[in-house]
């Protein structure tokens, strides 16, 4: 029997310098519709191939309307580990569509579920895409939503709108299964989606429901305006949040179990003109806290931050803009130190992931409990590391340099621009600059930059004058940080994605961080009771050879890890001409 490369090449579509590349991917571990993609051979005549060498049908799902009822016929979560839809029912027999009809435990799994419907299994050998559009039924946002809101159309004509939000019937609303379902949906889809946050706002008459995906805020749906007051009424029942006050704030948490993994959603309600805008933040509480590396800091970095954990005392500070990281990079920080020698506690606003073995304490400010008042709390829990969720304002500050005095490890956030200018922001607080200098080890500045999908990876060509304009910049970054091969003067390789199934056309897929590491040396120390003159700061920092976080983002993007245009968007430049 032949195999599925001799067939492809006996019908001209491998070449043998293509054969052996795929054979070679495929040895090196890759599936063999990764190895075919990344050659630039069609998926289809893959499938096709695979067909005649098993002696199944092929079949083109990519245009087919298969009924939603008949892929649904076999649960979701066995379509996604078999890679296989069900896409046809005749008399006695359910037709499946599997991408490797080799696989004889996924043949086994779907004899299975056809026979407990009392059927038998038919073969057909189909591709990646018509994979993926099949299974694209079973998820669809707007059409879940379009039918919950067709049912409960009756009940939210735009006459009752005014009723509904003086609180006429809410509760009935609110219970009723359509909204229900609508919220639910929103929530799962984010998930589904990689979403990190959902925002639920009225815009004239109507509601739009946009997801942050890497960073990036996308519209999804748009619904009508009368359904608005609903859908938030009915996640703050969700939430414990009440239910009849719309003039103030308020915050909560919802949990909800999606595909057996639990998700925390971070609630915050907003008055706006006329109404309330809802935000969900989602944290995923099955995923483990990721490493530095994993991250994206590059191995000076990792190497700088973990000398400065380990020191006995002191300030550890990382900066940034709302959604860089900050968070994530301290919790990475806190799981380092992690150990049963240590008593390590902190204070937040709130809790996001929590860490088996620390003291995780959320502040309440409604009843006083602020970062400062719980600072001064955890100073008599006899703590060797303390985190702090943010120094916002001088008696947190105060507080935190003393404590790192007094022989007590500290982490904090604060909102700075970058890592210098952490300690102006420290002294316009009012902590006096001789403290800050004892006490202060390290600042770290960050963004998150969305990630080049490595699935669809290529050169960029670049404008010249933007090369020029690079090049400019490449020029003073220490020669050890460049990759092997690279100067400033010579080629420069820039990448994007340009599409496919793994990034959904995106080109992007994650995040990866980019940072700056200043490390307090004692000139550094001189420099703070001196008055941190920036032109003396910048002389220092490029003595040690530190890196500004633009530099790292053209690393990053001249590695293939993320685009000169997210060089451009985090470093809050214009585009380059």
């Amino acid at each position: 029997m032949k195999s599925v490369i001799d067939i492809l090449e006996s019908e001209g579509v491998l070449t043998s310098a293509k054969r052996t590349e795929v054979e070679k991917a495929i040895n090196d571990g890759k599936s063999d519709v990764d190895a075919f993609a990344e050659s630039g051979i069609d998926l289809e005549a893959v499938a096709k191939a695979k067909a005649e060498a098993t002696g199944t049908e092929y079949v083109d799902l990519r245009t087919q309307d298969i009924p939603r009822e008949t892929v649904q016929l076999m649960p979701k979560e066995v379509a996604e580990a078999n890679g296989a839809v069900v896409f046809e029912v005749k008399g006695s027999e359910m037709l499946f569509g599997v991408t490797d009809p080799t696989n004889f435990q996924a043949v086994q799994a779907l004899d299975f579920v056809a026979q407990s419907q009392g059927k038998s299994a038919k073969f057909a050998s189909i591709s990646r895409e018509s994979y993926l559009a099949a299974l694209g039924r079973y998820e669809v946002l707007e059409s879940e939503v379009a039918r919950a809101l067709e049912v409960a159309k009756s009940k939210f004509e735009e006459a009752e709108a005014p009723a509904i939000k003086e609180g006429a019937n809410i509760e009935e609303i609110v219970k009723g299964a359509p909204v229900s379902q609508m919220v639910a949906t929103i929530m799962r889809y984010a998930v589904d989606q990689g979403a990190s946050d959902i925002h639920i706002e009225p815009i004239g008459k109507e509601t739009r429901v946009r997801y942050r995906i890497d960073g990036v805020l996308r519209n999804v749906l748009t619904l009508p305006k009368y359904v608005h007051s609903s859908i938030v009424s009915r996640i703050k029942v969700l939430a414990s949040l009440k239910l009849d006050e719309s003039r103030v704030p308020q915050d909560g948490r919802i949990t909800q179990t999606f595909d057996g993994k639990t998700i925390d959603f971070r609630i915050s309600s907003l008055p706006v003109v006329d109404d309330e805008k809802v935000v969900m933040r989602i944290l995923d509480t099955s995923v483990g806290i990721p490493t530095l590396e994993q991250l994206g800091f590059r191995s000076e970095h990792v190497e700088l931050i973990k000398k400065q954990i380990k020191l006995p005392h002191g300030l550890l500070l990382v900066s940034g803009p709302t959604g860089s990281g900050k968070s994530t990079t301290l919790y990475t920080a806190l799981n380092m130190l992690n150990d049963e020698g240590l008593n390590i506690v902190t204070l937040e606003d709130p809790v996001e992931s929590y860490i088996k073995g620390v003291n995780q304490s959320q502040t309440r400010p409604e009843i006083g409990y602020t970062f400062a008042s719980g600072l001064r709390s955890l100073l008599r829990q006899d703590p060797n590391v303390i985190m702090v969720g943010e120094i916002r304002d001088k008696e947190t500050a105060e507080l935190a340099v003393h404590a790192g005095l007094t022989g007590h490890l500290i982490f904090s956030t604060i909102h700075t621009n970058d890592a210098m200018g952490v300690v102006p922001r420290l002294v316009d607080l009012g902590v006096e600059p001789f403290l800050l200098a004892a006490t202060l080890n390290a600042a770290v500045a960050q963004r998150l930059a969305r990630k080049t999908c490595q699935a669809c990876k290529e050169p960029q060509e670049i404008p010249k004058g933007q090369v020029d304009k690079l090049r400019v910049e490449i020029r003073t970054i220490p020669k050890r940080y460049l990759p092997k091969g690279i100067d400033a003067d010579g080629e420069l390789p820039f990448w994007h994605g340009k599409g496919c199934d793994a990034c959904k056309g995106l080109g992007y897929i994650g995040r990866v961080a980019v940072a700056e590491v200043i490390v307090m040396t004692s000139e550094m120390q001189r420099l703070i009771v001196s008055g941190f003159k920036p032109t003396e700061v910048m002389a220092e920092l490029k003595r040690v050879e530190a890196l500004t976080l633009r530099q790292d983002a053209i690393l990053k993007a001249i590695e293939g890890l993320t685009t000169v245009e997210e060089v451009l968007r985090i470093s809050e430049e214009n585009p380059l001409v």
